[in-house]
């Protein structure tokens, strides 16, 4: 028990960024969802079980349209396509992490990703339990957030124009700190510059899974330079 402790505690600074963005990400998506006619309960069973910040956005949409369940398939699949390349790139991370690793794998979102690479388990703390509480107080803010909006928007008429906006603002704080963060500049350049061909190439609806594609392809045939520029 002082060990999990002891990681949580560890945990726990480094989720505060997290914390402030997915309050208010979350009340964003509660007032949105409530907005429709949903009661505040779903709100909360979607983002514990769901868990999927973009996606339940654009799931709100998704709702209140036709019944078409291949489009949802094909929108939820580009939407969260950039998981697959996250969770190739965590499978050596994750490894050892015993039944935690099921729980990390499913909760992996890009600012819990983002904050998974950039950190190195303190000395004296298990790795498991430190990424997995970094992992399940992301959640926790998230469902709080979402809880308080569902709330609100339940008890309130809100314009939601525009709302949606909150989730492409946060992933541009994301990338800055980052950039920041990070003296090697290279790959943030090659997946902006490969975003924006492929945006060109095959329009804002269609872009994504090709630029990722790119973005990888790029990344492995240039992987031994920019290994050697980092630890210059």
């Amino acid at each position: 028990m002082d060990g999990k402790i002891k990681a949580l505690k560890a945990a726990f600074p480094h989720t505060i960024p997290v914390m402030a963005g997915y309050l208010f990400l979350g009340t964003a998506f509660g007032i949105l969802l409530s907005s429709k006619g949903y009661h505040f309960g779903w709100a909360i069973l979607m983002s514990i079980f769901i868990f999927a910040g973009s996606m339940q956005f654009v799931a709100v949409n998704l709702l209140v349209s036709a019944f078409n369940p291949l489009s949802a398939f094909f929108i939820t699949l580009i939407v969260n396509s950039r998981h697959l390349f996250y969770g190739i790139s965590m499978l050596e991370k994750f490894r050892g992490t015993g039944g935690k690793k099921a729980y990390l794998i499913w909760g992996l979102t890009d600012e819990t990703y983002s904050l998974l690479c950039s950190l190195d388990t303190p000395d004296g703390v298990d790795r498991g339990w430190f990424m997995f509480f970094i992992t399940l107080l992301n959640q926790i803010y998230w469902v709080c957030g979402s809880a308080i909006g569902a709330l609100i928007g339940s008890m309130f008429t809100i314009n939601t124009n525009g709302i949606d906006f909150v989730m492409t603002a946060l992933f541009i704080v994301i990338f800055i700190n980052q950039w920041k963060a990070q003296k090697q500049h290279a790959p943030a350049i090659i997946g902006l510059f490969s975003s924006l061909i492929c945006l060109i190439l095959f329009g804002a609806d269609n872009f994504i899974i090709p630029s990722m594609i790119l973005i990888v392809i790029i990344l492995t045939v240039f992987r031994g330079r920019l290994e050697k520029e980092e630890y210059r």
